[in-house]
């Protein structure tokens, strides 16, 4: 991904918007007018007035109803702390925490259980988060090493339809457009229930020429659980951007984090209405882990004239995490219990390139762009037996080289005033290596496979008219699956068609609103998942997924917006069965208000309604309704700011799950429960920033 007029280049759908800079040369009109023919002096002219540049920022160019760009404006009245968060303005788009606050979200998205990130993309500037073949499942993409407030906006695009995004890309992919520079210097101290400290400091030390953001940031909680959770994140972040010449740009940022945890895990329900545990207690209270990551990032982009663009995007990533889980309790092994220790070592890095063309065949306006994306994974991946954190033994150790190739093309057409046709094709290559030093399972996890797989995307815009805007998209797309899924078994599927296609509408005909609507399907082929906890491969067959989406903006006053959406979906197998802990119904409100003298405030609305946690649909994860209370108020250079979340006190569950566990005096056998992370009780925090 590259950073163009818009934002993220090479998507033209990542633009933020067209900047025009205006400056408008005055004179007065005699020394406009022509002399008289006579032998007077002519007037002495007046001195050249010139106004200072006036920036237009245009609507972004969409090519699909449900496509989203989020300033960071909406998004700075969140709560701080927690980075996913930013992904709650999407609508439809569901994220929940379930160990101490440093283990990836859970991300649910029509009708996807994405688990950590199966099915959803995220990147920070084309970065990008997912990891494949990760220790504790596919795509797992922990957004912790995000400082929110460093975020200039959130693009976002639901679907298999954009051509510039390729692997998780299928239920969703969201790039975080991070900031050149802060417009003042920023230090704020927060604190507020279960112990939780925040401390941030944003410098932009030049603005000029040469662009510079620093970033420091310190995160401290415990969480509402009898065991602390204890968690501590640190983040280091810099960043420069500067013109190398006339239309040459370069950026680079760098960023550091860490984080450690104690985690009280997933509860069964049984344990909780037997009250053998209460609701904030654990089972087992050693789970939880530790984890770091080191990021660079470069863009250069070259723009040789008016109508050609060159783009080169480079990224490195070191990254460890050590991981302890405690899902079954005495099922396994009822003497020393069934904690299991996943463990992460791995290089990431990649490329993508840029090639954009601008030219008017036949006076009809088209881009043209080719691009080519590699991406090459080291892992080493543990997994092992543990308890207390200390390792019985080890279930399976390997070393992984996966690497993709991806070519692609891309031709957005304009015809007609009231037509656009974007359409494009890419080939993504995988190439799978796999070594294994222990391996106590039934499979060969040694060998090599190469797999390969083409997709195609459409979409059609008709309008304006009117203000209103009708789209038509067609697209596939896929997950890749882990590497040692597809080395020990290389006949079946490893790269999983996802297709999809979709019809909507934007308008803002009715004054002050902007309102879109989209009714969207998306089927998912036959995969082959690797269960991280287990050291095995499962195979699942297709699902079909079909939902609607309702979004709407309303500017109520100058000062008075109210924004919401609502989501309905359908997930099930072919077999007949639901997909388990899909959502069936979300919906999200705010209304935000924000007075010329200074305060600014939002009160939130988020509901997940009641879905099944079985195929069988006999078992039903509870749906909850959540209020949030925010404000930020600055005087001169000081700020104040007060969030409470959780406003009604709800007792609710976070993250639900539907399996098998023992506890002592049990059957052998086990019994199949709810269990369950439950979410936190009424919280608040507050604190003070300056601005110099």
């Amino acid at each position: 991904m590259f950073i163009s007029g818009r934002g993220t280049f090479p998507a033209p759908r990542f633009h933020a918007g067209l900047a025009l800079l205006a400056s408008v040369t005055l004179a007065p009109a005699a020394a406009a007018q022509a002399p008289p023919p006579t032998t007077q002096e002519t007037p002495p002219r007046t001195e050249e007035a010139t106004l200072p540049p006036v920036v237009v920022t245009a609507p972004p160019p969409v090519s699909a109803s449900s496509e989203v760009f989020i300033p960071g404006r909406d998004f700075e009245l969140r709560p701080q702390g927690r980075p996913a968060d930013v992904l709650r303005l999407v609508p439809g788009l569901v994220i929940s925490q379930h160990q101490g606050g440093g283990k990836a979200e859970q991300y649910f998205l029509r009708g996807f259980d994405a688990d950590h990130g199966t099915d959803v993309a995220l990147f920070i500037d084309g970065l990008p988060v997912n990891l494949r073949s990760h220790a504790h499942g596919q795509g797992y993409a922990d957004l912790h090493f995000l400082i929110p407030e460093l975020v200039q906006r959130l693009d976002g695009f639901k679907g298999p339809y954009f051509v510039e995004f390729g692997d998780f890309a299928t239920a969703g992919a969201f790039n975080f457009v991070m900031r050149d520079t802060v417009d003042e210097n920023y230090a704020e101290a927060a604190g507020g229930s279960f112990a939780t400290q925040r401390y941030l400091t944003l410098l932009s030390p030049t603005r000029d020429a040469l662009k510079t953001l620093v970033a420091l940031e310190y995160y401290r909680s415990d969480g509402p659980f009898t065991h602390p959770n204890g968690y501590e994140r640190f983040n280091l972040f810099a960043k420069g951007k500067a013109s190398l010449s006339e239309g040459m740009d370069l950026s680079l940022w760098g960023s550091y984090y860490q984080a450690d945890w104690h985690g009280s895990g997933e509860i069964p329900a049984r344990a909780v209405r037997a009250g053998l545990i209460g609701r904030f207690d654990a089972i087992d209270p050693n789970e939880g882990g530790n984890t770091q990551r080191a990021n660079l990032n470069l863009d250069w982009r070259w723009r040789l004239d008016d109508s050609q663009l060159l783009a080169v995007h480079a990224y490195g990533t070191y990254y460890t995490l050590d991981l302890f889980n405690d899902f079954t309790f005495f099922l396994k092994d009822p003497q020393n219990g069934d904690m299991i220790n996943q463990r992460d070592r791995r290089y990431m890095a990649g490329f993508d390139a840029l090639y954009q063309h601008q030219s008017k065949p036949f006076d009809i306006s088209l881009t043209s762009s080719a691009g080519f994306q590699y991406r090459i994974d080291t892992p080493q991946v543990v997994l092992a037996t543990a308890v207390q954190r200390h390792q019985l033994a080890r279930t399976q150790d390997v070393s992984i080289v996966e690497q993709s190739y991806s070519p692609f093309v891309k031709f957005d057409i304009v015809p007609l005033s009231w037509l656009r046709f974007v359409t494009g094709a890419r080939g993504d290559i995988f190439d799978y290596h796999v070594q294994s030093l222990v391996n106590t399972t039934a499979d060969d996890l040694n060998g090599s496979v190469t797999k390969a797989r083409p997709n195609v995307k459409a979409n059609l815009v008709l309008g304006p008219w009117y203000q209103t805007e009708f789209f038509a998209n067609f697209g596939t797309g896929y997950h890749s699956n882990d590497a040692r899924a597809v080395v020990a078994n290389p006949a079946l599927t490893a790269l999983p068609t996802a297709q999809g296609y979709e019809f909507g509408v934007k308008t803002k005909a009715i004054p002050r609103t902007e309102i879109t609507a989209t009714y969207w399907v998306l089927d998912l082929a036959s995969e082959l998942v690797f269960v991280g906890d287990e050291g095995t491969t499962q195979a699942q067959g297709p699902s079909h997924r079909e939902g609607i989406e309702f979004a709407m903006r309303v500017k109520i006053l100058d000062w008075l917006t109210f924004s919401g959406d609502v989501t309905a979906s359908r997930a099930e197998l072919d077999s007949g069965g639901a997909v388990p802990l899909a959502p069936l119904l979300t919906s999200r409100a705010d209304l935000t208000a924000r007075l010329p003298w200074g305060l600014s405030s939002s009160v939130a609305m988020r509901y997940l309604g009641d879905r099944y946690a079985d195929e069988g649909r006999h078992q039903t994860a509870r749906g909850y309704l959540l209020f949030d209370f925010t404000a930020r108020y600055r005087y001169r250079w000081l700020e104040a700011f007060l969030s409470i979340e959780n406003l009604a006190n709800t007792e609710y569950r976070e993250a639900q799950f539907f399996f098998t566990s023992r506890l002592p005096g049990e059957p052998a056998t086990g019994v199949p429960d709810i269990h369950y992370a439950p979410g936190n009780p009424r919280s608040v925090m507050g604190g003070l920033a300056v601005r110099f």
